[in-house]
């Protein structure tokens, strides 16, 4: 654009040197300014009129582009402004979840006051195709984590438990994993069963409901929760709710199908159950 514009003024220049030049001529010949000059003015009046209007269009291409400039600096400085406060937003709502988690913690606790744990973070899951485990980041350095501990979400739900300690990291095999095993009631009877992994099962992400007498009455959507007796887990930890019941392939005895309650996909933060008041057999 500057190329342009000097470009124009050269030629403005150049003409009006010429016009110079003739009116020399003219006073000198003619002692006037003569026909010559007036030719001349007349010639060039037309580049004059020209050249003022393309004067005028770069001034005013060059304005709109200086306008476009301002224009793109305040647009990228609200940019800046959204990300930040975006990023405030962000933080706000993480300190937010965070606080949820707690006052559920503490309702929990409320509701069992003989419970004592404390908040894991989710860290990666196993790559094992035998296993349904992950890894938290508690261990034996920075918590009071044992293997055995139930593991659980805010409202009480069984994901699973802990079976290897480390320094700062422990693992957790769910409910749906071939190891796991509790003690269970269901609806409102009174008999134990046993809540397993299944491999057969799990990856449909479902569990096995055994040991179910014959005259105990189990229906689809039944919640199951732990018993308690046997001392591993809590009472009252919800694993999860039946969904079909089946014959095993003997021909002896019942089993169901259990959904865990919890979507074990989407683990985020767990709480270790470190310590409880078992109940009475």
């Amino acid at each position: 654009m500057k190329a342009l514009i000097s470009r124009q003024s050269i030629i403005i220049a150049s003409v009006a040197v010429l016009i110079a030049v003739i009116t020399f001529i003219s006073i000198n010949v003619f002692g006037t300014v003569g026909p010559v000059t007036n030719l001349g003015n007349a010639v060039s009046r037309p580049i004059r009129a020209v050249s003022s209007t393309v004067t005028g269009i770069f001034e005013r291409i060059y304005s709109s582009i200086y306008r476009y400039d301002d224009l793109l600096a305040r647009h990228e400085s609200l940019l800046r402004e959204n990300a930040r406060l975006i990023q405030d937003f962000r933080d706000a709502a993480l300190l937010a979840e965070e606080n949820a988690l707690l006052r559920e913690q503490l309702h929990f606790r409320e509701r069992n006051p003989g419970h004592e744990s404390e908040l894991a973070m989710f860290q990666s899951w196993s790559g094992s195709n035998w296993s349904h485990s992950f890894t938290i980041n508690r261990g034996y350095a920075n918590s009071n984590v044992t293997s055995g501990n139930a593991v659980t979400t805010e409202y009480g739900v069984l994901i699973g438990q802990i079976t290897d300690v480390g320094a700062m990291t422990s693992t957790v095999v769910t409910v749906l994993d071939t190891t796991f095993s509790a003690g269970a009631l269901v609806g409102d009877g009174d008999g134990t069963v046993t809540a397993r992994g299944d491999f057969s099962l799990m990856r449909s992400g479902l569990l096995m409901l055994d040991h179910i007498d014959d005259d105990q009455i189990i229906s689809p959507g039944d919640t199951v929760v732990t018993s308690g007796r046997v001392g591993i887990f809590p009472p009252d930890l919800i694993i999860g709710e039946v969904v079909e019941l089946h014959m095993h392939s003997t021909g002896i005895g019942r089993f169901a199908t259990v959904r865990p309650m919890r979507m074990l996909d989407a683990i985020s933060e767990v709480f270790v159950i470190t310590d409880f008041e078992a109940v009475d057999e």
